[in-house]
């Protein structure tokens, strides 16, 4: 059902830049609260139906081939398809934004949500800027032009949790000219506050936790209106699952502070016994989130900005010849300038030992042996790969989460 401006009867939009649900035609803005539907009341209980039951499709192949739902346009009546999960979509006909109530019913509307910020043009343009300075990103990428771009209101469940935990870590310290393990026992409480936890299936939590932070100061009483121009989910996930997430997230937490109370390391957790209770007052929100997609080298791309905050979340691609080029470049730059400084830095010394007595001269000779100066050149060249490997492989993580088909088919299930 399309929200109307009361002026024009034009079907109306949420500005993230103005904070008003705005009229496109008429130029008319009101607060979200402000905004009613006369039609509201009479839709509630319309449902959507069934497309392999419209079609007359075989049941036992309906779930592969018609995985979706049929809801008419309450603008102009076209027929709109919409996945298991989606509250709030666009006519693909009109344009005209569509809020499935039956999808938001009491037992499933949210409590609370945060309104977009950032704006379409806004997250673009946060993208691009990312591209912009990198050295090793091709020109092709920098001068990206986005194929789809979706503005999603993502389902949150916001928890706050008490967490105990007793440990036993391991790590390796240097002991005389030999490295030893040794164990650490840690124990302790903890309590975490108003941690977000992602409430579709079809994103990774993997994914989301990297859009974090939000403020959640900007938290508002859920209400229809601010789904305007958007598209959204609700949640499908089970109490099993939240409480499976926030008891993951809070052990890696605690772990992660613990190690940081003793040196060592390749520290590892060796053995761990916890307990994560989540306080009943669970909070659910729909969080902003913007999907900008494009294509390079037949290869989906999809990034993810915080729709509050703006927080650019990506991989690139990368020029993988000219980054494995600078790297042994560098190794070798390296090697070279460490073995021409330290060979000038004992000529001197090289020359007075003719004039000496013998004993001096063995053990200048001794003190400035070229094998070690060029040992001390490869492990700075080793050192340079080892780091530019680290490097490689963080970037390798990010692009296979930006190429990933979840975020990709999460996003393009949406007409418009």
């Amino acid at each position: 059902m399309a929200t109307l401006c009361k002026n024009c009867a034009t079907p109306l939009l949420f500005d993230p830049t103005k904070q008003k649900v705005v009229c496109p035609a008429c130029g008319g803005a009101w607060d979200a609260e402000e905004v009613e539907s006369t039609e509201k009341k009479y839709q509630e209980g319309k449902k959507a139906i069934s497309a392999a039951e419209i079609y007359g499709v075989d049941p036992s192949t309906a779930q592969e081939y018609f995985d979706c739902y049929i809801y008419t346009c309450g603008s102009c009546g076209g027929e709109i398809s919409i996945n298991g999960t989606e509250a709030s979509t666009r006519c693909i006909y009109c344009g005209s934004s569509s809020v499935v109530f039956n999808r938001i019913s009491k037992e499933k509307a949210p409590e609370f949500i945060i309104p977009f910020a950032v704006s379409k043009e806004q997250a673009v343009n946060l993208v691009k800027n990312r591209f912009k300075h990198g050295v090793f990103i091709p020109k092709e990428v920098k001068n990206f032009s986005p194929s789809e771009v979706r503005g999603i209101y993502v389902p949150y469940w916001i928890a706050n949790a008490y967490h105990v935990e007793a440990a036993v870590f391991s790590g390796e310290v240097k002991s005389g000219k030999h490295t030893v393990t040794k164990y650490w026992e840690r124990s302790g409480k903890m309590s975490i506050d108003n941690l977000p936890v992602d409430g579709s299936q079809m994103l990774s939590d993997e994914s989301s936790q990297r859009l974090e932070p939000y403020d959640f100061s900007g938290l508002k009483l859920f209400d229809e209106d601010y789904l305007l121009g958007f598209y959204s989910n609700v949640s499908d996930i089970s109490n099993a699952d939240l409480q499976e997430v926030v008891t993951l997230r809070a052990r890696e937490a605690f772990n992660e502070k613990a190690a940081k109370t003793f040196h060592a390391s390749n520290k590892q957790v060796q053995m761990e016994r916890s307990s994560t209770l989540i306080d009943r007052d669970v909070r659910y929100a729909m969080l902003p989130v913007w999907f900008v997609c494009y294509e390079f080298e037949g290869k989906h791309n999809t990034i993810m900005v915080n729709g509050q905050t703006g927080k650019v979340v990506c991989g690139i691609p990368w020029n993988k010849k000219l980054f494995t080029g600078c790297v042994a470049g560098l190794s070798v730059l390296f090697t070279t300038f460490l073995t021409w400084f330290f060979g000038n830095s004992f000529l001197p010394a090289l020359f007075t030992s003719y004039t000496s007595n013998r004993r001096h001269r063995t053990s200048s000779s001794s003190n400035n042996n070229p094998v070690s100066v060029i040992i001390a050149g490869f492990m700075v060249a080793a050192a340079v790969f080892f780091v530019g490997y680290a490097v490689y492989k963080k970037v390798v993580k990010q692009l296979e989460l930006t190429q990933s088909k979840s975020i990709f088919n999460f996003m393009k299930k949406r007409q418009g």
